[in-house]
Parts: C-alpha cells; structure tokens; sequence
C-alpha cells in the first residue's frame, strides 16, 4: 500500500521532469545557433559614439581619400607580433578595392611590453619628416618584415634602412635628437587618441564610412576585418 501511494505520488513529478528536460533540450540545441547569428551580427556593428582625432595633412595615409569610401584608421606598435601578422592584411585591402579604401597609421607604442617601439615610432617619423609620406609607408613596411616582435629588431638596422632612402646616418641620428621637432608628444597624442577611440591592446583599428559610420575592430581579426568591408563595398 504504502509503495502504491509513492508511485501514484511520483508519476505526475516524473512528467513534470521530463517535460523541463525536454525544454532544456530544445532550448541547449537552438544556443549555437543563436550565438552563430550573434557572431555574424557582429561582424558589421557599427558603433558611432566611438571618440577620434579627424584625420588631417600630419597623418600617414596610403590610398587615396578623396576617392575612398571607407578609411581604416590603424592603432598599431611596431614590436607587437599581432601587429605584424595584421600589417600585410591591410595592405592588401587597399590594394583589393582600388581606390576604395584608405589606410591612415597612428603610432601605439606599448612600452611596458616593447620597449623598443617608441625608438622605433620615432625613426619612422624622422624618415617622413627627411623623405616624404611614400618613404615612411616603404620605411614602416622594412621593420615590420624585419622584426620578429617582441623587441627583436637590432636598433642599428633602423639607420641601415634609412640609408635606403638616400638619409645619411649623421642627419638621421641628428633628427632621432632633435628635441625642436618633438616627435615624443606626437606620439603621446596618437596614444590617448588610441585609448579614446577603445583601444585596449594593439592592432586597434576603426573603419570610418563617408557617413560618418564607425566600424570597430579589435586585435588582428583578419577576417572580421574583410567581411566588414565586404559588407561596406559590395
């Protein structure tokens, strides 16, 4: 009598409990595809309170902005191995849309990882500051191929590679000493700018439409980077 009554009892919670499972189930099996729709959603975010200096003649752009639809303004540290693996990426986006997009490059030295990229900022503005804009991007290109990351690069290949360019060592030393041109609060500015704009480690990278519209990516999301633009362009 008495297990009869417990069974009576149990029947009821037992449906109660397999009808909570089953909706446990049905609910874990719709999870990845949600998260899937989530990710792809992402991709294209656009987030448009996201603070940045405007883009002006002391910038380094490759490409064109009179004819480019989307520009990528790269925060980026010329010891970071993330940024070095991002660097050719960028470089062939623009090549790709032809006009299409352009890159500006903003100096993030992470000092308390490589402390040989602020020497490194500097060296690349001193060949601007000599040669031109189309020397820093050549000048620029040599020490991300170069380095390993990580502090790698020997600091006297930065006035062998000057030379390239027809700088000679004393005119190259004298501009890394120059305290009148003051290329150390440049890359201060460009810094904070970074860290305004959400930068939270390097590559940080943020596509700005005509529009105005802010496309952020973070670190070297190479994919997350063309599908972007894929979705801007097509």
């Amino acid at each position: 009598m008495e297990n009869n009554t417990k069974m009576k009892l149990s029947t009821p919670a037992a449906i109660v409990v397999a009808g909570f499972l089953i909706m446990v189930g049905i609910i874990v099996t719709k999870l990845p595809a949600q998260n899937e729709k989530l990710i792809e959603d992402n991709k294209n975010a656009v987030v448009n309170d996201i603070a940045i200096v405007p883009i002006s003649e002391s910038d380094h752009i490759l490409g064109s902005l009179e004819t480019a639809e989307a520009v990528i303004i790269e925060f980026s540290d010329t010891e970071c191995p993330w940024c070095k693996k991002f660097h050719p990426a960028l470089k062939q986006v623009v090549d790709k849309y032809d006009g299409k997009v352009a890159w500006v490059y903003r100096h993030s030295p992470i000092e308390s990882l490589h402390s040989k990229a602020r020497n490194e900022a500097r060296a690349t503005e001193c060949v601007n500051n000599i040669k031109g804009n189309d020397a820093f991007w050549q000048y620029l290109d040599m020490i991300y191929t170069n380095t390993q990351g990580n502090d790698s690069l020997d600091p006297n290949l930065l006035v062998t590679y000057a030379e390239k360019f027809g700088i000679t060592p004393s005119e190259f030393n004298k501009c890394m000493v120059d305290n009148k041109i003051n290329f150390n609060k440049l890359i201060n500015a460009s810094i904070a700018d970074g860290k305004n704009a959400g930068l939270e480690g390097t590559p940080h990278s943020v596509i700005i439409t005509k529009d105005g519209k802010k496309y952020p990516i973070r670190g070297a999301d190479v994919d997350k980077l063309n599908a972007t633009l894929e979705s801007l362009l097509k």
